[in-house]
């Protein structure tokens, strides 16, 4: 009877070890490819942050044709990474988005713009084409436009919005005045293209006054309301800014991580790691807390949009602190 009572305990014992070491998985839906705007999930990964934090973490690249709302409502990801504006845009149309955690504390956007054009001030802009990105990114755009007064619709008295696609072509072919670019992107395949700094013109969001949030950390809101989840997803916030550090202290090595998880072998080296420094600038002062007065000055802008604003109404419980919170406490 000893013996069996003994190898039971034992057996009991080893299930609990074993229960007790199992990961919770997580399935993070990026933005867009592979890049080291997203270094410090891909380092969180690599050096083990998120296994010491008992979590399977999964990365899935984004890309043209994703949209992380719509993969986060169908069921695809647990957790996803997008801007503010188009996260608040699709929570008020239906897709109930809560932001749990901001490691970016800065906006990278810009206009690039010949010099040869003539443009000096965004005033300049009337008359001009411009190329713009959609699926969610023409947000803070057409925002910035309408507190200017300027029509998007063409003519003389407006702007003309070229559609542009993820690279810069229509700035390179003279097919738009300026073109939108990201301060660790596409203003650099400008530059590596062979127009000089000194042809161009740029206008960052952050110094127009319409800078909004970039790159949050957001889930579905009916799944905050389960304990375990919350802490799942404090766990996997905490081992993330883990990454982030590890990223900006460690910039060249982080890059270096990234290109290994590059299934596509598109990027560069170089390109990375100059990246990783300039990405290094946007998340600079954050320790992944939202800072309530960035999201209001973020709202406030979406909401000047005149007869066509982003959003029509101040949204309500589109983030929360209880994440970053118990992971600070952690």
């Amino acid at each position: 009877m000893k013996r069996l009572i003994a190898g039971g305990l034992g057996l009991s014992l080893a299930l609990a070890a074993g229960s007790a070491m199992a990961a919770d998985d997580v399935v993070l839906q990026l933005k867009w490819v592979t890049q080291a705007q997203f270094a410090g999930y891909y380092v969180a990964k690599d050096k083990g942050f998120y296994e010491e934090a008992g979590l399977n973490v999964e990365i899935k690249p984004g890309g043209p044709d994703i949209a992380p709302p719509q993969i986060i409502a169908g069921g695809g990801a647990d957790v996803i990474i997008e801007w503010m504006p188009a996260a608040l845009a699709s929570r008020e149309r239906g897709v109930p988005l809560v932001n749990i955690a901001q490691p970016f504390k800065s906006s990278g956007m810009m206009l690039t713009c010949r010099k040869e054009t003539g443009i000096t001030s965004p005033e300049d802009f009337r008359g001009k084409t411009l190329g713009v990105w959609f699926f969610g990114n023409e947000y803070p755009f057409l925002s910035w436009m309408s507190q200017l007064g300027i029509p998007t619709e063409g003519g003389d008295d407006g702007v003309t919005v070229l559609k542009q696609g993820f690279n810069v072509d229509p700035l390179l072919q003279k097919q738009a005045d300026c073109i939108s670019t990201m301060t660790y992107n596409e203003y650099w395949q400008v530059i590596d293209a062979g127009i000089p700094e000194d042809e161009l013109v740029v206008f960052k969001y952050e110094d127009e006054g319409v800078s909004t949030l970039e790159d949050g950390l957001y889930v579905l809101e009916d799944n905050l309301d389960d304990p375990a989840f919350v802490d799942k997803m404090a766990r996997f916030v905490k081992a993330s800014l883990r990454g982030w550090a590890y990223a900006r202290e460690n910039s060249d090595e982080a890059a270096g991580i990234v290109l290994e998880n590059d299934a596509t072998g598109a990027q560069t080296e170089k390109h990375q790691q100059r990246m990783m420094g300039e990405i290094n600038k946007l998340t600079e002062g954050s320790d992944g807390t939202l800072d309530p007065a960035d999201y209001e000055r973020t709202v406030q802008t979406l909401l000047a949009g005149g007869s066509d604003p982003v959003i029509t109404a101040a949204p309500e419980g589109a983030w929360t602190h209880d994440v970053t919170d118990k992971a600070m406490g952690m």
